[in-house]
């Protein structure tokens, strides 16, 4: 069965964005991309709330035309456009590359979601999260700690009444000094 693997990257004091939705913050060079491409690539779906998913359909479709864009920023390009994505919105009508639009979260459907899907499914977004994890719907974390402080923003983790416990499986460091933490939830 797949997993609920919930990504983010995140600035040492856990904002996975800046003031106006900034991320030119994140650190992303060649070993953290490819790496990105590895893991994301083999994700049966792409599962996010209305804002990342904006966020992603403003650049990655037209990615591989951008004379700026770097091999591994072409690779990641077609690896969005090819995976499915369900983006979780009560205000999108329509959306477009692969996409379904799905209004609310429900447990039973994520769970068939899981159970039909090869690969696991990659969330992002932190209020989307913030209800997968209400649900008990996140079976992994990974977190990318990018070794800067910005002050401000929007947190990772969404304040909640759920307490979650995790397991901490993996860490790794890039040579940028971007940290992976992987975490499995604890029952």
């Amino acid at each position: 069965m797949a997993k609920v693997v919930y990504v983010e990257s995140m600035s040492l004091d856990g904002y996975i964005e800046g003031p106006d939705r900034a991320i030119d913050w994140h650190l992303v060079d060649d070993e953290v991309h490819g790496h990105f491409n590895d893991m994301l690539g083999t994700m049966g779906a792409f599962l996010s709330g209305r804002v990342t998913y904006d966020l992603m359909a403003s650049y990655w479709p037209t990615a591989a035309s951008d004379p700026d864009a770097t091999p591994l920023m072409v690779e990641f390009a077609q690896i969005w456009l090819d995976t499915p994505k369900v983006v979780y919105s009560t205000t999108l009508e329509r959306a477009e590359w692969n996409t379904t639009v799905v209004r609310d979260v429900v447990p039973a459907d994520v769970r068939q979601l899981k159970a039909v899907t090869d690969g696991d499914l990659a969330l992002s977004g932190s209020d989307v999260a913030r209800t997968f994890l209400a649900h008990g719907l996140i079976d992994e974390v990974r977190a990318y700690v990018h070794p800067v402080v910005i002050g401000r923003g929007k947190p990772m983790f969404q304040p909640s009444e759920t307490r979650t416990r995790l397991a901490l499986v993996e860490t790794r460091t890039f040579g940028n000094g971007v940290v992976l933490l992987r975490y499995t939830v604890s029952t």
